[in-house]
């Protein structure tokens, strides 16, 4: 089953959540004002220890080319890395092949503050998984989200990366660039390959502002991020996996700017169309 059908949780997995007072998730005025300041806030819990175990069991039957659902990812590498001694698995679409991911997107403790921070609606864009497995875990390079996604228009997204282990500097953490989010957008230089192919497009004043900070999150932990954010990660040499679940989402109202599909596997919406439909659900609208 494809559960992008459903757009509503299909299990009881984030009742906690769910049951709680959605202003309990609400960031502080302080929180806002870092994201603006410099691009992220960090450090927001968003699940707790025996969530982040349901999810990593999801994951580890998802990561097999044999899982039943595997059609429905959107991309699947087993190993994305550019060296081929490292290793980094990414997909996009677990929320349509797994419930646990598909329940994720209704958390309200990502949902209130993606939606103070977009300042609308919610609606879903795609989402991502990066491992890194213990030893020789391979890195994710600089780079800026809205350079993969300029098929969309306005640029209105949200990045949530939410950690399933601890994430440390030692097993490969995110890295940001703070202020880099005032940037323009950047020319890709590869997202699993050289870390510093992007010094070969930065300005002189960028160079000098290129001071990377190290997001070290607790398992069960998340960082938000702008679309033009540059971040990246290093390998992992620790002796523990890194493991983690992206959520992209956008304002909604962004529009469609191709007349390709926008996902595999996605039905083409016309340029200048909104995004809605099956894939890209409406996930939260503030109250009033």
């Amino acid at each position: 089953m494809d559960l992008a059908t459903s757009h509503a949780p299909v299990s009881d997995l984030f009742k906690p959540q769910q049951e709680a007072d959605p202003a309990s998730f609400a960031l502080s005025p302080e929180q806002l004002e870092q994201y603006e300041r410099d691009g992220f806030v960090a450090g927001i819990r968003l699940l707790n220890d025996a969530q982040c175990d349901a999810l990593c069991e999801e994951l580890a039957g998802l990561a097999s080319t044999d899982h039943p659902n595997h059609h429905l990812f959107h991309e699947y590498h087993s190993n994305e890395s550019a060296d081929p001694s490292t290793v980094l698995f990414h997909a996009l679409g677990a929320w349509r092949a797994a419930a646990g991911f598909h329940d994720l997107l209704w958390n309200p403790a990502f949902l209130v503050p993606a939606s103070q921070l977009l300042g609308e609606a919610v609606r879903m864009w795609h989402d991502q998984l990066f491992c890194k497995p213990a030893g020789h875990g391979g890195v994710v390079a600089w780079h800026q989200d809205f350079s993969y996604w300029t098929r969309t228009t306005p640029m209105q997204h949200l990045t949530c990366w939410i950690g399933l282990d601890d994430a440390t500097q030692e097993n490969g953490c995110l890295q940001y660039v703070p202020g880099s989010h005032r940037w323009p957008l950047l020319p890709i230089t590869g997202l699993a390959g050289d870390m510093e192919a992007i010094q070969t497009v930065l300005t002189p004043e960028q160079q000098a502002a290129f001071k990377p900070v190290a997001i070290e999150l607790k398992r069960g932990e998340a960082a938000f991020h702008h679309p033009l954010l540059v971040h990246g990660s290093y390998g992992n040499t620790s002796e523990r996996p890194r493991r983690a679940a992206v959520i992209n989402v956008m304002r909604d109202g962004v529009c469609s700017d191709t007349d390709e599909a926008l996902l595999e596997g996605v039905p083409p919406i016309p340029p200048g169309s909104p995004l809605g439909g099956h894939f890209f659900p409406l996930l939260y609208a503030p109250a009033g």
